[in-house]
């Protein structure tokens, strides 16, 4: 289970809208306590692809960030990244790249009137939907 702060998740949110047209992406860092997955820190990233459709994050960003977290005592817990005009689900891209299983790969539609916030874990190419608290 991914457990998101109130204020986390109105971060990814804002962040998410603010991408628009574009796809949004970030990292996740926090704990795990057993099957919880806290999220202490959201650090949203550049999409350098700058596409509505995929995103990549600049390697440079993505190591200064790992640097933090290891400062901070947190482990990377997992990536986040908007759909700007599709549902909150891995698309078959998302589900190729996603190369390790231990991460949380959440998902923000902005398809709709309200924004969908879902978190996935994905394994040899198979997407299972995880609880968000």
């Amino acid at each position: 289970m991914l457990v998101l702060a109130p204020e986390f998740y109105d971060e990814i949110i804002a962040h998410a809208q603010g991408g628009l047209p574009n796809e949004a992406c970030g990292l996740l860092a926090g704990e795990t306590r057993g099957e919880e997955r806290l999220v202490k820190g959201v650090y949203g990233l550049k999409n350098t692809d700058e596409s509505s459709e995929h995103f990549s994050m600049a390697p440079q960003d993505q190591f200064r960030v790992i640097s933090e977290i290891r400062k901070k005592g947190w482990v990377l817990l997992g990536n986040f990244h908007s759909h700007p005009s599709t549902p909150a689900r891995p698309s078959a891209e998302d589900i190729r790249l996603a190369f390790d299983p231990s991460l949380s790969y959440v998902i923000v539609s902005l398809e709709g009137p309200e924004p969908v916030l879902k978190s996935f874990r994905i394994l040899k190419g198979l997407a299972e939907e995880e609880a968000v608290r």
